[in-house]
């Protein structure tokens, strides 16, 4: 029974270390994303589809 008490206590310490190391690389900026500002001028004028008309299509008449 003793084990288990070792297992929990070693895995919240485990735990606990994984959390100040992301916390760490979050407020340092790892994860900031500067290639995507940089880029999406280029991709900002995408082809648009042109709106189909509410009018019947002319396949339907003879």
């Amino acid at each position: 029974m003793s084990v288990i008490y070792i297992l929990i206590t070693v895995s919240l310490i485990v735990a606990v270390i994984f959390f100040v190391a992301f916390v760490t690389a979050v407020r340092s900026g790892q994860y900031d994303d500067s290639y995507t500002p940089s880029v999406r001028m280029l991709f900002e004028d995408e082809l648009v589809e042109p709106e189909e008309d509410s009018e019947p299509s002319n396949s339907t008449k003879n």
